[in-house]
């Protein structure tokens, strides 16, 4: 029988979901980012829920979108894997209670933007997070580009996302990326101390701490929709196709001169 690509485990008020799809590193098709947006959703209309862990079935967290599946795609349905992507990482973060990101192994793009979306994040030692969209022709289309500077602020969000390259887990844990860092066979057990602290605390309370936190986070500067907006352009463009047929065909990009005018609703004096 085939497994789900989505498992959804329950242990009294707390949630365990897990991305199955091992084969590719658990990588985001559209399959699995409408499995993880709709149980994302059902889950916030739950009054007894007190948190959600997520995490991916090894070897990994999360490598990012299916680009095997992409590359296939017409610009108008990888714009819409996009969307599916950044729907499902949007349900994750309007979760009303805490969430963890329990990270071993790769957590790259789109895997990583789920992470960012989390509240903490877990990490073992064989974690390895990235943003390497710059390096297949697009950027994070997620609101990664939102959350990351926040976290770790803007020198170090522009370093990594302009660069492409992937930290392991003890440079992530040192920027503060990683709220926690673990010994693989520990990882599961500091998580469940964790919640165990949680329980101690009043539902309601914290529930109503994360909405403060998250509203306190928030900026008006730049909207997902801005930055969904310019993603767009890059889904049609010739250098993503390139980036994805490098990916495929296992060689370096051939990059060509392109330039990108961004959307018109964008204000510079915004």
């Amino acid at each position: 029988m085939t497994q789900p690509v989505l498992l959804v485990a329950r242990d009294g008020s707390i949630v365990t979901l897990t991305l199955n799809r091992p084969a590719v590193r658990n990588a985001l098709d559209r399959t699995l980012a409408h499995a993880l947006e709709s149980t994302a959703r059902e889950l916030a209309r739950d009054q007894t829920l007190r948190a959600v862990v997520l995490r991916g079935a090894p070897p990994a967290f999360c490598a990012g979108a299916d680009l095997r599946e992409r590359l296939g795609l017409s610009p108008d349905e990888r714009a819409a894997h996009t969307e599916a992507i950044a729907a499902a990482v949007e349900a994750l973060a309007d979760l009303p209670v805490p969430t963890v990101a329990a990270i071993s192994g790769v957590c790259l793009a789109g895997g990583a933007e789920l992470a960012l979306a989390c509240d903490l994040r877990f990490a073992d030692t064989t974690a390895q997070i990235g943003f390497p969209e710059v390096r297949r022709g697009i950027f994070p289309g997620a609101g990664g580009i939102l959350r990351l500077p926040l976290l770790i602020g803007p020198g170090r969000a522009a370093d990594l996302l302009f660069s492409g390259r992937t930290l392991d887990a003890h440079e992530a844990y040192q920027i503060g990326l990683v709220d926690r860092l673990c010994q693989p066979d520990q990882l599961d057990d500091a998580i469940a101390e964790w919640l165990a602290e949680l329980q101690q605390a009043a539902p309601g309370a914290v529930r109503a701490a994360k909405a403060a936190l998250r509203r306190a986070l928030t900026t008006d500067a730049v909207t997902l929709a801005d930055i969904r907006s310019l993603r767009r352009l890059l889904d049609a463009s010739p250098e993503y196709e390139e980036g994805l047929r490098a990916f495929a065909e296992r060689r370096s990009p051939r990059w060509r001169s392109t330039r990108l005018t961004p959307p018109r609703t964008w204000s510079e004096d915004r």
